[in-house]
């Protein structure tokens, strides 16, 4: 899967990353490569899953898609 991430440079100094498509999703860092690091570790928060959300009985089923 791959996520398109706009950085930019902050007022404060800082380089500001988000993701367009993942509402909500920001981070931020002083080094541009900082700034992916951060956003990588929240898109990856962004889109686990609750373990409540994962349970299986039998009118609710989990299914796994690679995009």
């Amino acid at each position: 899967m791959k996520i398109k991430v706009v950085i930019e440079k902050g007022e404060d100094g800082y380089y500001v990353a988000h993701c367009p498509s993942l509402k909500s999703c920001w981070s931020q860092g002083k080094t541009e490569e900082e700034a992916l690091k951060n956003i990588r570790e929240a898109v990856e928060l962004h889109l686990e899953p609750d373990e409540e959300d994962l349970r299986e009985d039998q009118n609710h089923k989990v299914y796994e898609l690679a995009l």
